[in-house]
């Protein structure tokens, strides 16, 4: 991409989406005042993280060239959804229903436009995942503060394989997880919840309802990635991001380590950076460019 500098960002725009199975969100488009390129970011947030937190990085981005869509999770934010006893859903929803929308989307407010998919902790795992499923839509692959959570890559592992047996427990007896009671996440879908602690226990992606074999098509994309990862950040250890980077052995990867003096003082860990996201911008936009 060739992008021009310090360029003023447009107003976000606010794009409703419906998807496949009647669920509505909205989508949040970002694009500089005078796009100079036909490509654009989509943006897929943590778990429990509504889109509008990432106005700051679309922002930023925005001020580099860069166009950056927002997409929003079920049950999050815009999400018309809620999780709890009547209403359920999990990987295979928010793959092949959500953001399967928020790309048709894009592709409405950006004809000819070539794309990349981006994300945030669970949300990087997610983009990874509908790159393999749909290796020609996807141009390129972000990973801000995003691994696999493969309870061996991590410092502590055997209290992490507890919770991972215990979190689905939870989310069934309760109908959901209380993420926000808990301090982790948000409300989340048990099937959610199901999908992410198999994976967690495995160390391979599966999900309830998606029949192909998502690690052997991980294993086949060729698609560049840039993977970023915090110094200081706990919950994406240095081991969580290899394991995932791992799946994807024919891709083309640049790791880059942020620290908190190229934060401006911001904490290099999880959240933190996303109030201080020049650097993560400056990364991206000279990936791209």
């Amino acid at each position: 991409m060739a992008f021009s500098s310090d360029e003023a960002p447009t107003a976000p725009q606010i794009v409703p989406v419906r998807t496949d199975d009647g669920a509505r969100f909205e989508l949040i488009v970002t694009r500089p005042s005078q796009p100079a390129a036909r490509r654009a970011l989509l943006w897929l947030p943590a778990m429990g993280v509504p889109a509008r937190h990432y106005l700051p990085l679309a922002q930023a981005l925005a001020a580099r060239g860069v166009t950056m869509a927002i997409h929003e999770w079920r049950g999050i934010g815009s999400s018309d959804r809620r999780a709890g006893r009547r209403m359920d859903w999990g990987y295979r929803e928010l793959l092949q229903s959500d953001v399967a929308a928020s790309t048709a989307a894009l592709a409405d407010q950006l004809p000819g436009c070539s794309w990349a998919m981006g994300g945030h902790s669970l949300g990087g795992q997610l983009a990874c995942l509908y790159a393999a499923l749909h290796p020609q839509q996807v141009e390129g692959l972000v990973l801000v503060a995003s691994g696999a959570p493969y309870w061996r890559a991590f410092p502590h592992p055997w209290s992490l394989r507890v919770a991972f047996h215990l979190a689905p427990l939870l989310a069934r007896l309760r109908g959901h997880l209380p993420g926000r009671r808990l301090g982790f996440a948000g409300n989340e879908a048990r099937g959610v919840i199901a999908d992410w602690a198999r994976s967690g226990r495995s160390g391979r992606y599966a999900a309830q309802g998606i029949a192909q074999d998502l690690d052997a098509a991980l294993a086949t994309l060729h698609t560049p990635v840039l993977a970023i990862r915090l110094c200081d950040d706990w919950l994406v250890p240095a081991a969580s991001l290899d394991w995932l980077l791992g799946k994807v052995p024919h891709a083309t990867v640049q790791r880059l380590e942020l620290t908190t003096a190229a934060l401006e003082g911001a904490r290099a860990d999880h959240f933190a950076w996303m109030k201080a996201p020049a650097a993560v911008a400056n990364a991206i936009a000279d990936w791209a460019r």
